[in-house]
């Protein structure tokens, strides 16, 4: 009730303290026991006396905080929490991670309101990140690219190789090593592309080293991401999915070595290839290598053989001809020789038929000249008429006074034509 100086009545004061005190009494009736409590852990940090403080937080499917309190683990109990969360899950105890935690409500007078943590559940947190990872596998297989960078052709001779890593670390020397070492002497070019390997710059840093090797993508036959031996916990940034989905659409085989054996990463489930450490992925090259040497050395033997079968039988084709020559030889010969003779017959006969009938031509034409000629008809009775030297055939062709040769078989008169007498020829009726 106010009175009429708007000052309070009958009014009971109490301290600040006094009130936290009440409600610090309240809450310790009302939560005196300890409760598993679900919350992501946010702002964890360790003081040098050995406590941890931490945030509680609890989001909305939208992803607005919804609630927050305090949290304090003190040194003897985080001594025990820590190595065994740790162990357990393979993950740091840090922020960003959902826990199941046992705590007891606390109110102080002058802290306020916190949550003493006593006990933790790592199952939890280990099925929550494997719900994650599991979210991740499944984004990438909808959107199709969960398996592209393993259905590319791994080159027959990976030679060339880019290398993401940490250039001070172990297993970078020792991948290297290894290369340089084989027996075979096998020549690798390599080139690094420095990156971060642990935290949570990894996974920009990696897809930047990605970003540089794409730059120069001809230049490689293979991208390989490896890092040396560690805690399992450092392998939180290859859960990411923006550097498995820049791996799995990668256009170069990507092969991880990044020194773990017990569990994969999702940038492992993406990758070409997996191998547990920078060395078993230098001798896998190596044995890459080695078979394509095997192949070359199977295409060499061959080739051998098939040239030396080829040989063998050209060999056994020559010596048959070489048993077949001499009677072949002497067949032609033969064959040869009765042509010759067959030859040589045919114009002999030929010849001597050319020369019988030759032979028998002349002596008709001897025989005709013979017959024809002016000897040989003066013989039978007949004589020559000449006039000038030339044989005179008809009447016609003299003139009076014209002086003749007149030839006998015997000898040769002169005369003289006196007279003409042209006697025509008597028609037959």
């Amino acid at each position: 009730m106010l009175g009429t100086n708007n000052n309070p009545v009958n009014k009971e004061e109490i301290s600040l303290f006094e009130l936290n005190g009440r409600i610090k009494e309240k809450i310790n009736q009302s939560f005196a026991d300890a409760y598993w409590v679900r919350a992501e852990m946010s702002d964890v940090r360790a003081n040098v006396s050995g406590h941890c403080y931490l945030e509680f937080i609890e989001k909305s499917a939208a992803g607005q905080t919804i609630a927050k309190a305090r949290g304090a683990i003190w040194a003897k109990t985080f001594r025990i929490i820590n190595p065994y969360f740790e162990q357990e899950t393979g993950q740091p105890f840090a922020s960003g991670l959902k826990v199941l935690v046992k705590v007891t409500v606390e109110f102080h007078e002058l802290y306020g309101y916190s949550l003493n943590v006593c006990d933790i559940d790592p199952a939890y947190t280990v099925g929550d990140m494997l719900r994650r990872r599991m979210e991740i596998i499944r984004r990438l297989q909808q959107e199709g690219v969960f398996n592209l960078n393993k259905e590319l052709e791994l080159p027959v001779l990976p030679a060339r190789i880019a290398v993401i890593t940490s250039p001070t670390a172990a297993g970078y020397e020792d991948f290297i090593n290894q290369l340089n070492g084989n027996k075979n002497g096998y020549p690798f070019y390599l080139k690094l592309f420095p990156a971060i390997m642990q935290g949570e710059k990894t996974e920009a840093s990696v897809i930047a080293s990605l970003d540089r090797i794409y730059q120069h993508i001809d230049c490689f036959d293979v991208v390989v991401i490896i890092r040396g031996g560690g805690a399992t916990s450092d392998l939180t940034s290859f859960d990411s999915y923006l550097l498995a989905a820049n791996c799995a659409q990668f256009p170069l085989p990507i092969i991880t070595g990044i020194g773990h054996e017990r569990d994969d990463t999702v940038l492992d489930l993406v990758a070409h290839t997996r191998m547990k450490t920078p060395t078993a992925v230098a001798e896998f090259l190596i044995g890459q290598m080695d078979l394509a040497a095997g192949e070359v050395s199977l295409l060499q033997q061959a080739v051998v053989s098939s040239s030396l079968n080829r040989m063998e039988r050209r060999r056994s084709q020559l010596h048959m001809l070489v048993g077949k020559l001499p009677v072949t030889v002497t067949n032609l010969i033969n064959k040869h020789n009765t042509l010759l003779t067959d030859s040589k017959n045919r114009l002999k006969q030929s010849v001597t038929k050319k020369v019988m009938d030759a032979n028998q031509y002349m002596q008709l034409t001897e025989q005709y000249i013979t017959m024809v000629s002016p000897e040989y008809i003066m013989k039978r009775g007949y004589s020559l008429t000449l006039k000038d030297g030339k044989i005179m055939k008809r009447v016609t062709s003299f003139k009076t006074g014209d002086e003749l040769s007149t030839r006998f078989v015997d000898g040769e008169i002169k005369s003289k034509v006196i007279c003409r007498i042209i006697k025509k020829p008597i028609r037959k009726p």
